[in-house]
């Protein structure tokens, strides 16, 4: 990783960190610098409002070094600015590579000590209610608290749109320019990208756009391979004839005979001389900085064989809109729906190994192939760049084929699922799920496999009576046993409740007293468990259709699949559990809160089984030899919050999938029983367990792979601000 530093302050020196190899440190002893306020400013020479590192601060400890990660903001033009109070026994800065990067360029990094003062006073300036706040806390020597206020105060508001962070954040400067072009010119060996457009009857203007965008990029080594489809325009030959003899590297053909998307494409990919295969429709727009950033993907990680993007739409003014900002590799969300979409560039072998795009599924061609593709894809040799790379033209007369043939496409959406079920020889079936997507239904092993259902409760009998005679009586499942773990019930009703159901022979009943810790007492109910999948259910979970159990275990017995999450609803409908993104909220959160019952999400997330990074421990199956490999939840740093998480981290650490489905719904009266964190013992217990997860977790949590580091981390809303 190569880091030049130029910038001024008590910057001295930079060296490698004993405990972590890809992580540099900057070393600030004897710089004074502990327990001050101070302003971090540097430049990170990538795209984005994200920086490509995780800043932290290192301070001596008690027993060992202690690491505090510090949030900075991002400000436009690849600037980055942390303002805050250094911790006491500072010794130095940790910097971090992030999202998978070998190599990061900073620039003008600075420390600027700034007084309370001055901060107090720009902070009355945009927060005049907090920055009396500090004042009144500091005045009653609650140096926490004012702390608290005064960062707030002085922390600058977020962004306000799409156009305001294009602006920011993905407009190139002609500094920009001038670094793009010397690391093209240093690159050894640079890979050819052959850019394929099928060509057939555009509006004249926006096809000139669209080949204006490809010679307008900054990496010079492609190639354009366009098969004209027989365009009836005669004004389309004309201009593709006129831009061949223009450009050297425009490779065109007429196609004698109008065959559709599909064959088209594949004419022009018979051009193809480049290693690797950009697709382009005939109306689109490349940014100028493209395919550089492919290439030096490819450059930086040669076993690539495919590589997207981000992108956004156009209109008919060039107005950039609706962003799809994507998730990382992930198939189980590609069964359903294209998100891969554009930019795709694959290489080129590996597109004509599969046959190219194949005929009669014009509409979800690129779905097809791209599910073709992942036969033979493994993760290490993918790639998303979070950066938006490609410009979908949205406007009305584009000629897309999905556009005009909505129907078509779905059926043939759907059949190449059907085809990749054929393929690998599943006995699951495919079917239309929620809004035209496709829905993979697992089979069931004959006979269905015990599933061991691990209740912890305490009192509130009303709630437990209602998640016991959804499980028993209203779930279409031939083989679950339930484990109660009573805690300490004092109630007469739970007594009478706990009596009852144990005269059912599926329900056991264990006594398990003390004070509640979630992890332990799951832990004794798995060690009881006599089923191959264990599901961990909280006592204020409710039923509401009967196959929820089966799409669950359908998944859960799969050899690659660690955990399965469930759909949680609040009672009015809004959701509580979409999965969980890592580093929402500072640690983790759930994704899409409260959002309405008729809402899909961002781009449909919430109506698609998807991978995920976690789920919540309030309704989590996993095989019985998962839970044992990784040794069960954490009882003894994690009783209650985030012990879910950490078990689910653990699970992809072995190498499993984390798997949410929204085919598994139910409704949640969350934390009813236990209660909320409404104590000082609670508080200093939750707190406590947040620094567990940031010391264990600490790189994991700053990069969700199924969240895109471009969206804001306060909530997982899948928004920019």
């Amino acid at each position: 990783m190569i880091v030049p530093l130029r910038g001024s302050g008590t910057t001295r020196a930079f060296a490698a960190d004993p405990h972590d190899a890809a992580a540099l440190l900057l070393d600030l002893r004897g710089a004074g610098l502990g327990g001050r306020w101070v302003e971090i400013s540097f430049r990170d020479e990538g795209r984005g409002s994200f920086s490509r590192v995780e800043l932290a601060a290192v301070a001596e400890g008690l027993s060992e070094h202690e690491t505090t990660s510090l949030a900075e903001r991002a400000f436009g033009n690849g600037r980055f600015t942390w303002i805050g109070r250094l911790p006491a026994g500072l010794v130095a800065l940790r910097l971090t590579p992030m999202l998978g990067e070998t190599e990061v360029t900073l620039t003008d990094l600075t420390i600027r000590v700034r007084s309370r003062l001055a901060l107090l006073g720009r902070g009355a300036l945009r927060r005049p209610d907090l920055a009396a706040q500090a004042v009144l806390w500091r005045s009653l020597g609650k140096r926490v608290r004012a702390r608290n206020r005064l960062t707030r105060a002085i922390t600058p508001p977020g962004l306000t749109g799409y156009d305001t962070w294009v602006r920011c954040f993905d407009t190139l400067s002609d500094d920009d320019r001038a670094r793009i072009r010397a690391e093209v010119a240093a690159m050894t060996d640079p890979p050819r990208i052959s850019v394929v457009m099928p060509v057939y009857n555009p509006a004249p203007k926006v096809l000139e756009e669209a080949l204006r965008s490809v010679r307008a990029q900054l990496y010079p080594h492609w190639e354009l391979c366009i098969a004209d489809d027989a365009s009836t325009d005669p004004a389309v030959p004309r201009l593709l004839a006129r831009i061949a003899k223009e450009e050297p590297r425009v490779r065109l053909v007429r196609r004698p005979e109008n065959g559709h998307i599909a064959r088209a494409t594949n004419t022009a990919l018979e051009l193809a001389t480049g290693a690797f295969v950009a697709f382009m429709d005939h109306d689109d727009v490349l940014p100028e900085h493209a395919l550089f950033e492919v290439a030096k993907a490819i450059l930086r990680e040669p076993q690539l064989d495919l590589v997207y993007t981000d992108e956004d739409k156009i209109d008919v003014k060039g107005r950039r809109f609706e962003p799809h900002f994507k998730c990382d590799w992930n198939p189980e969300l590609l069964y359903a729906q294209n998100y891969i979409n554009h930019l795709t560039v694959v290489r080129t072998s590996l597109v004509r190994e599969v046959g190219g795009l194949k005929v009669g599924f014009e509409g979800s061609q690129d779905h097809d192939l791209l599910l073709r593709l992942s036969d033979r894809l493994s993760r290490d040799r993918i790639r998303h760049l979070p950066q938006v790379l490609y410009h979908w033209r949205a406007a009305i007369g584009s000629g897309t084929f999905s556009d005009t043939a909505l129907e078509r496409a779905e059926a043939a959406r759907l059949q190449a699922l059907r085809d990749l079920i054929a393929r690998r020889g599943w006995p699951h079936r495919a079917e239309r799920g929620p809004l035209g997507f496709n829905r993979l239904v697992r089979a069931l092993p004959a006979p269905a496999p015990r599933v061991s259902v691990v209740i912890p409760t305490r009192d509130r009998a009303e709630l437990l009576r209602v998640a016991l005679r959804g499980l028993l009586h209203e779930t279409a499942y031939p083989d679950i046993e339930v484990i109660i773990l009573d805690n300490d019930s004092r109630e007469p009703e739970t007594a009478a409740l706990l009596a009852e159901a144990a005269t059912d022979p599926r329900v056991r009943v264990l006594t398990s007293p003390g004070a509640f810790n979630f992890s332990a007492l799951s832990n004794q109910g798995a060690a009881a468990a006599t089923g191959p999948l264990i599901l961990f259910l909280n006592n204020d979970v409710e039923v509401t259709q009967p196959g929820w159990l089966t799409e669950m275990a359908s998944i859960a017995v799969e050899p690659t699949v660690g955990a399965v999450g469930a759909k949680l609803s609040y009672p009015d409908g809004t959701l509580q559990h979409g999965g969980v993104v890592l580093g929402a909220g500072g640690v983790a959160g759930h994704s899409h809160p409260g959002i309405g019952p008729d809402d899909p999400g961002y781009f449909g997330r919430m109506v698609m089984a998807q991978e995920v990074s976690a789920v919540t421990g309030a309704c989590l199956m996993m095989r019985r030899s998962v839970f044992t490999q990784v040794g069960g939840f954490d009882a003894e740093r994690l009783t209650v919050a985030f012990n879910d998480v950490d078990l689910c981290l653990r699970i992809r650490q072995a190498g499993y999938l984390i798997i949410w489905t929204p085919h598994a719904s139910l409704i949640h009266h969350e934390s009813k029983s236990r209660g909320l964190e409404d104590t000082p013992a609670k508080r200093a217990r939750f707190e406590a367990e947040v620094m567990t997860m940031l010391d264990r977790w600490g790189p994991q949590l700053r990069n969700d792979p199924y969240y895109n580091p471009n969206f804001a981390r306060a909530k997982a809303q899948f928004r920019l601000w």
